[in-house]
């Protein structure tokens, strides 16, 4: 098989939560440009109206659901939709995600709660019933979680994100265990660990640590609207089949200078 048919996804059905912005979005744009269909998921109608234009007019084909994750028995109406509208999920892209910033001693355990059912949960109900509906029958199938540098470490005094850490922790673990058990299956199942991006998620954080981050990152950069759709295509594609229970760290260096 040639290298450009090992890369080749086009054609296959890439399902993306939280897809309407950010990090989501980008890695949407990347498989939407790599000729795969689309369905993107979030909480708000108006963003997903808005990130669907946006795809659209790169001729990307594009369903939109909205649906909140963390209200799991709503998962099933959503995959569900997923599938009227193409018949199959190839590619399920983890993204959907949350942070509270608190210092651990004064940290709500409501707000606990509310990251480890989105972060951690949410991918296992989601992950659990797309195998079960799509991929184990046809076995066949890529699961990409999106986790993060701050689940490979405690990250900066700064970074008072105790339950988001965790969360991301728990999620690459989530990933070799999955990867473990449905290689039979023929899934492959693999995370990516984005460091420090601007986003509407981490702003208000970079404002206070972000002349940090950037000393201490060898690339002496945060990442760019580009920088996670090469991995993202990679391990969606043929030319990660060997590649399961892995992560890759897109960081600009920051895990190896810790």
């Amino acid at each position: 098989m040639s290298v450009k048919k090992l890369f080749d996804i086009s054609g296959r059905v890439a399902m993306i939560t939280g897809g309407s912005r950010g990090l989501g979005l980008q890695m949407a744009e990347a498989l939407g440009e790599m000729g795969c269909r689309l369905a993107i998921t979030a909480r708000k109608q108006g963003e997903l109206d808005e990130a669907a234009a946006h795809l659209q007019k790169m001729g990307i084909e594009v369903l939109t659901v909205a649906a909140d994750m963390s209200k799991f028995d709503a998962i099933p109406a959503l995959v569900d939709a997923v599938l009227t509208k193409y018949g199959t999920i190839d590619i399920l892209v983890n993204n959907a995600g949350a942070t509270w910033g608190a210092p651990a001693e004064e940290h709500p355990l409501d707000a606990w709660n509310k990251v480890m059912n989105l972060n951690v949960t949410a991918m296992f109900v989601l992950s659990q019933y797309v195998g079960k509906r799509v991929m184990i029958p046809k076995k066949s199938g890529r699961i990409i979680n999106i986790s993060s540098v701050a689940g490979l470490a405690g990250g900066p005094p700064d970074m008072t994100t105790v339950a988001y850490s965790t969360s991301k922790a728990a999620a690459l673990n989530f990933t070799r265990a999955l990867a473990s058990e449905w290689g039979k299956y023929n899934i492959n199942v693999n995370a990516i660990c984005p460091g420090f991006f601007p986003s509407r998620m981490s702003n208000g954080l970079l404002e206070v640590i972000g002349e940090a981050v950037v000393a201490a990152t060898p690339l002496h950069r945060l990442g760019g609207e580009e920088d996670l759709k090469g991995t993202v295509v990679f391990l969606a594609s043929d030319a990660a089949r060997h590649i399961t229970g892995q992560y890759i760290a897109v960081d600009g260096g920051a895990c190896t200078a810790v």
